[in-house]
């Protein structure tokens, strides 16, 4: 029997994950990868080292691959059609794909579909960024004269707003807080489209995972929340703690319906504000396994990267449920203490029912180098033993 070769595009952790869920079904890996170092490299057998964004590159890579599928949303969109041209099966496809790309393209689709979403519009400098804050107060746009804008860092006049690059983010990279005009010009040194967002007040934010298989097969994970630390995701609670079963429902539904009307095949990960009001918007999507969903490895019946390997292959789904009433996710962070190897004793000692993952990366500081899974019935005892293993992990925690 010949089992088909997936090809992963990009090098990284979740590439690392996704490989490791297809051992059990004897799956084979093909991997592009930027270094013979990066996280999937590192045990993957078959690596090309080579760059995404070289179209021949991807082509001599496509080649004895049954499938393309990605740990990035960073691939060319027209290289991606050459490759459909070719006959190459990609999934998710560029049509879904350029969705997550772009936040313009996204945005205007999501509208187009009656989903719910930030106030937002493509602003084309500092100035036209000073108008949409101004429109989203209510106000007029009239310039005050010496670069000065209606509510200039005082709060008023729509200020603070956000604003995006189009293209290229991750991690709280490529968004800033603007509270002023003067604060607008630094998005626009990118020499990309800039999207301007209202700041939400929201009361915190959530994420609803689906998988979706070609022939149209979908599954959804409970609506976990994810707290956030300088833009980069700290701790995800699965399921979101309090959250009410009708809202929950909806987000659920509303991820399954993005991914119907997108035709997403694999995971996509809906990023959810949800707002003082008891409201649900869209912030992101990503269209591959998702931070937020990395408490599925040891918390769910088959995890995302299960699913995604099997949605890819249009394989039967697995059951998304969750195996415990909690599960908690804490990303370990780079800190002073490279040597993380040593605190394992510690870690697994302290709690004989943690799950420690590592992704083979250096230890620099702030850097996602990992994450630790913990499960049980008593939501603060669980959140207490997941916090503290990632802090002594990190070195932050000495005892």
């Amino acid at each position: 029997m010949t089992f088909p070769v997936v090809g992963m595009v990009g090098g990284g952790q979740l590439a690392r994950m996704t490989h490791e869920a297809g051992i059990p079904l004897g799956i084979k890996f093909k991997l592009l990868s930027d270094t013979p170092q990066d996280s999937a490299a590192q045990v993957v057998s078959e690596v090309v080292v080579g760059d995404y964004r070289d179209l021949d590159t991807l082509r001599a890579f496509a080649r004895g691959c049954d499938v393309i599928t990605f740990d990035h949303e960073h691939v060319p969109t027209a290289h991606l059609r050459a490759l459909e041209a070719d006959g190459v099966p990609v999934r998710p496809g560029p049509d879904a794909l350029v969705h997550a790309q772009d936040k313009g393209v996204m945005r205007a689709k999501l509208d187009a579909i009656g989903v719910p979403c930030p106030r937002h519009r493509i602003v084309s400098d500092p100035e036209d960024a000073a108008r949409f804050a101004a429109e989203v107060a209510g106000g007029g746009a009239q310039h005050l004269g010496e670069g000065r804008w209606p509510g200039d860092g005082d709060g008023s006049g729509g200020f603070p707003v956000v604003l995006k690059t189009v293209r290229g983010g991750y991690d709280g990279k490529g968004v800033w807080v603007v509270r002023s005009s003067k604060e607008a010009e630094e998005p626009f040194r990118a020499g990309v489209p800039v999207l301007a967002e209202k700041k939400v007040d929201f009361a915190r934010e959530l994420a609803a995972n689906i998988v979706r298989s070609p022939h149209g097969q979908a599954v959804a994970y409970p609506v976990v929340e994810s707290i956030q630390v300088d833009g980069v995701c700290d701790t995800v609670i699965a399921p979101a703690p309090g959250l009410d079963p009708e809202l929950a429902g909806h987000a659920q539904e509303l991820a399954l319906r993005i991914g119907q009307e997108l035709g997403v095949v694999g995971h996509l990960a809906v990023e959810l504000f949800e707002t003082a009001d008891g409201r649900i918007l869209v912030n992101e999507l990503a269209m591959r396994p998702h931070n937020s969903g990395h408490w599925t490895q040891d918390g769910a019946i088959t995890s995302q990267f299960a699913n995604h390997v099997r949605a890819v292959l249009d394989l039967p789904l697995g059951d998304p449920r969750p195996r415990a009433r909690w599960t908690v996710m804490a990303n370990v962070l780079g800190g002073d203490y490279p040597d993380m190897y040593s605190a394992y004793l510690h870690c697994m000692a302290r709690d004989p029912q943690l799950k420690i993952h590592m992704y083979g990366k250096d230890v620099k500081p702030g850097r996602k180098v990992g994450h630790v899974n913990t499960y049980g019935d008593d939501l603060a005892e669980v959140r207490e033993r997941a916090a503290h293993a990632a802090g002594y992990l990190r070195g932050t925690i000495t005892e």
